[in-house]
């Protein structure tokens, strides 16, 4: 029989995988509740409507439509051109979520009336791309997001950036937080007189990490940005920090844009010293629905790069019939965090996929004694398993080898005349004979758990 494939982009996961990402999630959620924030779930699935035209039309690209329920051809005219984004609108009318921004804004418009601002939410969901597989991406994905929305206060941002640094912390990760606006990203369009494309500007600021700088220009250029312009511009996003600040304002960034980052730099570092928050012109963020400051994580000394992302909006929700509700929100990438983890061994040893004890079967007149002990374990909030088939002793302790499990409960003849069991230690080699009673009574004693 052919081996199964699975689709490009998807992955199936251990347990011991399952368990490394539980434990990101699981530092994640305790700064998102220890921030005020609580949780919220939104479907897999919306309606294509609700997608569409928020994400940019390299956005737009990449959401993955599903198919209209039943005869869906039915509805699509024999001679039609060969267009694919008119047989799209025929042939389907839902899509998998794309994000978890764009959801959270239908569903604030959806439950209005419930809502006291502001709203604080995390939302920890995976979410689908079309997007071309490649090392730290992939087609489903987790997302770990927190927003707020109802306040214009820049303290938000701050505390989001708080957030980040707590995250990062706890992971003993090394970071850097990277801020921008898109206010100096509108200034410095107008500087090249491509103001009215402002958002190809940006998409096209956006990709200088991946395509360099040369194919920027040229793409500028491309749009209608004269040259020693566009090179002014590459000038000055290649600066970082105070020196880039002080390169804005000569070429003429006067805005809000400017003292906003500045403003939220300054308060960020007085309450967390330890964690950098630093200035970057090259930041673009690409999606359509940012207005204000933008953020990025990069990881240091990884491979991994942006480990998250997000950014002030102003109206996400006024496309959804709710108006003027101003929003800012920040998110984990899950996936990409696991794997610079993983790059840089900083999972904690005790995350394990083995049991602490295995109790073993020498003969069928003690399996009901083993598992008696191995069931009082358990009441000991000790995790034990019980090998179900009383086969050569060998096999279950290679069992137990292969499986990492620390300990092996042993009861033959001898132990049960004598209402006692032999522990063997697997790491140390070592084996004792222990009462029986008393080991189910005081497991602790006797298991080193650390």
């Amino acid at each position: 029989m052919a081996k199964a494939s699975i689709a490009k982009g998807m992955r199936d996961f251990t347990s011991f995988e399952v368990l490394r990402r539980e434990y990101i999630i699981s530092v994640i959620r305790n700064v998102f509740e220890s921030f005020g924030y609580g949780p919220l779930e939104t479907p897999s699935m919306e309606n294509l409507e609700t997608l569409t035209g928020k994400y940019g039309d390299e956005g737009d690209k990449l959401i993955f439509r599903v198919l209209k329920s039943g005869d869906f051809l039915k509805s699509v005219p024999e001679n039609l051109e060969r267009n694919a984004s008119t047989w799209s609108s025929l042939i389907s009318d839902k899509a998998l979520r794309y994000d978890l921004t764009v959801p959270f804004a239908r569903f604030l418009a959806n439950n209005r009336n419930d809502i006291k601002l502001p709203f604080k939410r995390f939302q920890i969901q995976p979410v689908w791309r079309a997007d071309r597989p490649q090392k730290g991406r992939f087609r489903e994905f987790y997302q770990c997001d927190a927003d707020v929305v109802g306040s214009n206060s820049l303290w938000q941002e701050v505390e989001l950036m708080q957030m980040y640094a707590r995250v990062f912390d706890a992971l003993l990760l090394p970071v850097k937080i990277r801020i921008s606006s898109r206010r100096i990203l509108a200034d410095m369009a107008e500087f090249c007189g491509v103001g009215d494309r402002f958002m190809a500007f940006c998409i096209i600021l956006d990709k200088v990490d991946k395509v360099g700088v040369e194919e920027v220009v040229r793409q500028w250029v491309e749009l209608g940005v004269p040259t020693e312009k566009a090179q002014q511009l590459i000038d000055i996003i290649a600066l970082r920090g105070e020196p880039a600040v002080e390169a804005l304002k000569a070429l003429g960034a006067t805005g809000n844009g400017l003292e906003e980052v500045s403003w939220v730099i300054e308060k960020f570092s007085k309450f967390n010293s330890d964690s950098v928050l630093e200035f970057d012109p090259s930041l673009a963020r690409g999606l359509d629905y940012y207005t204000g400051c933008i953020f990025e994580v990069e990881a240091l000394n990884s491979s991994f790069g942006s480990l998250g992302g997000g950014g002030r909006y102003a109206d996400l929700t006024g496309i959804f019939g709710l108006k003027d509700v101003p929003g800012v929100g920040i998110s984990f990438g899950l996936d990409r965090i696991f794997l610079a983890l993983e790059e840089a061994d900083l999972f904690p040893d005790s995350i394990q996929d083995a049991p602490d004890v295995l109790g073993v079967q020498l003969s069928e007149d003690s399996a009901e004694t083993v598992f008696r002990v191995v069931s009082q374990l358990r009441e000991n909030c000790v995790i034990a398993e019980f090998y179900p088939d009383a086969v050569k002793l060998k096999k279950q302790l290679d069992y137990a080898h292969q499986r990492g499990i620390r300990y092996v409960v042993i009861i033959g003849e001898n132990e049960l005349a004598n209402n006692t069991l032999q522990l063997k230690d697997m790491k140390e080699g070592e084996q004792f004979e222990i009462d029986m009673e008393d080991f189910m009574e005081n497991p602790i004693n006797y298991l080193d758990l650390n």
